[in-house]
């Protein structure tokens, strides 16, 4: 990779937003049971100057791909915690190699709660250092 392009902070954003997936995570023994919809957003920070300058998708994230391994994670093995959801996640989207940076939101619009509301939702960023 050229040396300028290497230097440069890493300031491109790829964002994937309101990946719907049914999951069935939570605490309760009926989320396990019964499973909800998780929406998820995904914030990926990258250089994007070599894909832009080549056309390639081959030097960028494929969000396709990122998509379907998102999905995968949602729907896989169940986890008590939301939080614990998103962390997995962020480790995904941080095995693409391009990926420096990442903000990963879980969102669990159907949570049992005692009181009504439109959302619940957790956010994290993780980077690779």
């Amino acid at each position: 990779m050229d040396s300028a392009l290497a230097a440069a902070p890493v300031t491109d954003r790829l964002s994937l937003r309101g990946i719907r997936v049914r999951g069935h995570h939570g605490v309760l023994p009926a989320e396990r049971q019964r499973g909800q919809d998780f929406v998820v957003d995904v914030e990926l920070w990258l250089d994007t100057r070599a894909a832009a300058a080549t056309d390639n998708l081959g030097r960028t994230v494929d969000y396709g791909e990122l998509a379907a391994a998102v999905a995968t994670v949602v729907g896989g093995e169940p986890v008590d915690l939301i939080e614990t959801l998103a962390a997995r996640i962020a480790q995904t989207c941080l095995a693409e190699a391009l990926v420096a940076e990442v903000q990963v939101s879980v969102h669990k619009p159907q949570a049992p709660l005692p009181v009504p509301v439109a959302d619940v939702c957790v956010t994290i960023r993780r980077s690779r250092s």
